[in-house]
């Protein structure tokens, strides 16, 4: 399991933590910076199951243009998240929120993907599955300005 510890961030008055699902230090999610690509999930979602095989393939093309982050939400326990991440293959960073906290900065619903610009500001949020690797490379171009 991947750590957070490489997850930017900057220091902001008012952080909502959320610990990592690998038990590393925790990060403030609303003090994120990238150019980055928030992925919000649940393992009990099927449609976020669609999902991962897209971002395993476009994380694999990324060679540190952008960070992606993944944030586990709803659990029934902090297991069932980590057991998701090991069976499916996923290899980069993740958040948990234990107790529902994000839902201010996130909302509500998952699968979300948000597009995070090097100040923190949200440049895009595409709320549902993301469909294609194609589609996730245009929003990313479109969005972040990063070309794979």
């Amino acid at each position: 399991m991947v750590s957070c510890t490489s997850i930017k961030s900057s220091s902001i008055a008012k952080p909502i933590e959320l610990g990592c699902l690998d038990g590393s230090k925790s990060a403030p999610i609303n003090a994120l910076r990238g150019p980055m690509i928030i992925n919000v999930w649940g393992s009990w979602c099927g449609p976020c199951k669609e999902e991962i095989p897209i971002f395993r393939s476009f994380y694999d093309k990324l060679n540190g243009k952008l960070q992606l982050v993944g944030v586990d939400v709803e659990e029934a326990s902090i297991q069932d998240g980590r057991d998701f991440v090991i069976t499916h293959g996923i290899t980069w960073p993740n958040l948990f929120d234990a107790d529902g906290r994000s839902r201010a900065y996130f909302g509500m619903g998952v699968p979300v993907t948000w597009f995070i610009t090097a100040d923190g500001s949200v440049a895009y949020k595409k709320i549902g599955v993301i469909k294609n690797e194609l589609e996730l490379i245009a929003l990313t171009s479109k969005f972040l300005g990063v070309k794979l």
